[in-house]
């Protein structure tokens, strides 16, 4: 093997969150644009409101995070898992990618980050509600949640927070399911996320794009397998240490974050 492929570098990358994006008004838009632009925030106001309104649901994803090297090469970092949540305050999420295979759990009170591929696991004392566990992991740990921007109780108020500019783009198709596609754009990232039609508007695909690192990397997230409701098993959030995994801090729970080890951030332009 090529021993120069481990070799650590540094790149660019911000972390794609809407949420932190400063407020800008759009303005000049046509009476045409307008409409869409209506129509669009009442699609995602639908969105929003569905997935709030659900005590429980699930989702299969597929993700890709996109990250920017000192020579200009994007790389992509794909990964799979399951989210299961039930509201107000227990989740249960699974990640596998080609360095990490991650499994975390929140009862309310105590999140459990367990690597399963190094039979370790570390646990931290964050009592309060899903949304505040999402703030928590994202400021404090810099571990994002999978579709964390969507999983908030007021998603809607979260995702148009600095928005100048809205498309709507018609219909597209995700997965073999017919969905609504609109476009956003901030002063930071454009966004643009597709919206399952009919009585459950949930999510089928979400992307963001980095606007303040050149080259523009992406996250991108595609849901299959929704569920909500009944037919959502809301188990798995009080961790049982079925494997005899070791306990350690969480700066030695090594190989479990988006990123490999051997990446280095670098700074945003």
């Amino acid at each position: 093997m090529n021993q120069d492929v481990r070799k650590p570098f540094s790149f660019s990358v911000r972390s794609f969150s809407v949420l932190a994006l400063s407020v800008a008004l759009g303005i000049g838009l046509s009476t045409s644009a307008s409409a869409d632009e209506a129509d669009a925030k009442r699609l995602l106001k639908a969105m929003s409101d569905y997935l709030a309104g659900q005590q429980a649901l699930s989702f299969s994803y597929d993700a890709t995070l996109e990250v920017v090297t000192p020579e200009d090469q994007i790389l992509g970092l794909a990964s799979s898992g399951k989210v299961v949540v039930k509201r107000p305050d227990k989740i249960h999420a699974t990640r596998a990618g080609g360095f990490a295979d991650v499994a975390m759990s929140f009862d309310g009170k105590t999140l459990t980050i367990l690597g399963k591929n190094l039979n370790a696991y570390t646990q931290v004392e964050i009592p309060g509600s899903i949304d505040h566990l999402i703030d928590v992991m994202r400021e404090k740990y810099d571990r994002p949640l999978p579709a964390a921007d969507l999983l908030l109780s007021n998603s809607y108020a979260m995702l148009m927070e600095g928005v100048e500019d809205i498309k709507d783009l018609g219909s597209g198709v995700i997965g073999g399911v017919e969905c609504d596609s609109l476009a956003f754009r901030s002063k930071d990232v454009d966004w643009q996320i597709w919206i399952a039609q009919g009585e459950k508007p949930y999510p089928c695909r979400y992307v963001i794009t980095s606007k303040s690192v050149p080259n523009g990397p992406a996250y991108s997230i595609q849901f299959s397998n929704w569920k909500d409701g009944k037919a959502v098993k809301a188990s798995g959030f009080e961790f049982r240490n079925t494997s005899k995994a070791s306990k350690v801090e969480l700066e030695d729970l090594k190989g479990t974050a988006d990123l490999p080890e051997h990446f280095t951030k670098g700074a945003s332009k």
